[in-house]
């Protein structure tokens, strides 16, 4: 920060080039954000994947105008002066915008702060070589673009700054006309946030509403099924919803119900394997809301139904009652847990 007041570069260069290569390459790619798809129940992609393109070609080209700026010889001409300014402007929006749409305060601080002020720090590089390049040569332009570019380059930069900050637009209006050619649209610089899930500038959040994540998969089946062949017995509460229970699904969730109270470590494995499950009936859920599927299904699963019957009645002193109090009410396994226990203690003042 020093050398935005006072001009000397106070950090060792070593220094310098590590938090360059930790904050520009390393950190963006350890976040990554690119890849991932839209998902209501795991972690989300940062970025739109449609619109991913866009965004990876910008921070490249913002990247390629930093480490120009930092290791040429030379100044450039004045319009490759003012696109590569106007660049590195863009990264320090680009930046603003992630850290706000990331909602990671840890990643704003490690990351986009980071590369913010190396941008920042170029910036005003680049403003004060010009200057003393201009001071040395007398400049004849080619042309009226040339020298509209060679007057903004000479302005005070608060400025210069706004009017580089006005050009990003134009130049990235160029680059997305560019980026049509290969399926981009017009506005995918925008959509790329907005086409997400649960971020800040999300606006796909209510896509989500209803989905269930995490969830038994024979719930499907119980819900699905033709009830001649599964069985329903019961409405019961999942997540605050509602859903219908047969006695597959009140079995099985009791045996994850006795996995968990007596082999809690085993139970952390086998939820998250099981989840998998589930995360893939979301994905296909077109195939598993078909009735003959569901029926299919459970028929396959008779065979763990009477395992996970034979464990309860095994481990467990009272089994039905602990299959009965699946998928109730918190308020209702309240009440069952307190007249548990006064009949428990009123069987010992009896004996």
């Amino acid at each position: 920060m020093a050398f935005l007041f006072t001009g000397r570069q106070t950090i060792h260069v070593v220094l310098l080039r590590l938090v360059e290569i930790a904050s520009l390459i390393y950190l963006p790619w350890l976040y990554g954000g690119f890849g991932d798809k839209n998902d209501c129940c795991n972690d989300s992609a940062v970025f739109s994947p449609e619109h991913q393109l866009t965004v990876g070609v910008i921070i490249i080209l913002c990247l390629l105008a930093y480490f120009y700026s930092s290791y040429r010889k030379k100044i450039a001409t004045p319009i490759l002066e003012i696109v590569v300014n106007a660049f590195l402007f863009i990264g320090i929006v680009l930046n603003i915008f992630i850290a706000i749409h990331a909602k990671d305060f840890w990643l704003a601080v490690g990351g986009n702060m980071p590369i913010i002020l190396l941008a920042i720090l170029v910036l005003v590089k680049n403003h004060r070589a010009f200057l003393a390049y201009s001071e040395e040569i007398e400049f004849v332009p080619g042309n009226a673009i040339e020298r509209v570019c060679w007057k903004i380059l000479h302005q005070r930069p608060f400025i210069k700054f706004p009017i580089l900050l006005i050009l990003c637009l134009p130049i990235l209006a160029i680059v997305a006309g560019v980026l049509l050619l290969f399926g981009q649209k017009p506005d995918s610089i925008i959509r790329a946030f907005t086409d997400t899930y649960k971020h800040g500038f999300s606006q796909w959040d209510y896509k989500c509403d209803n989905v269930q994540c995490g969830g038994h998969y024979l719930c499907s089946v119980a819900a699905n099924g033709h009830p001649s062949i599964v069985k329903p017995q019961r409405r019961g509460v999942r997540n605050g919803n509602n859903i219908i229970c047969n006695r597959q699904l009140l079995i099985s969730n009791a045996f994850e119900d006795l996995i968990q109270e007596k082999l809690p470590f085993l139970h952390k494995l086998i939820r998250k394997h099981y989840n998998k499950v589930g995360d893939m009936i979301h994905r296909y859920y077109g195939i598993f809301n078909n009735k003959y599927v569901s029926d299919l299904i459970y028929i396959l699963m008779k065979p763990l139904e009477w395992f996970f019957l034979l464990m309860l009645y095994t481990f467990d002193r009272n089994p039905e009652n602990r299959i009965a109090v699946q998928y109730i009410s918190a308020a209702d396994r309240l009440l069952v847990a307190e007249t548990s226990r006064f009949e428990v203690m009123a069987d010992i003042n009896i004996n």
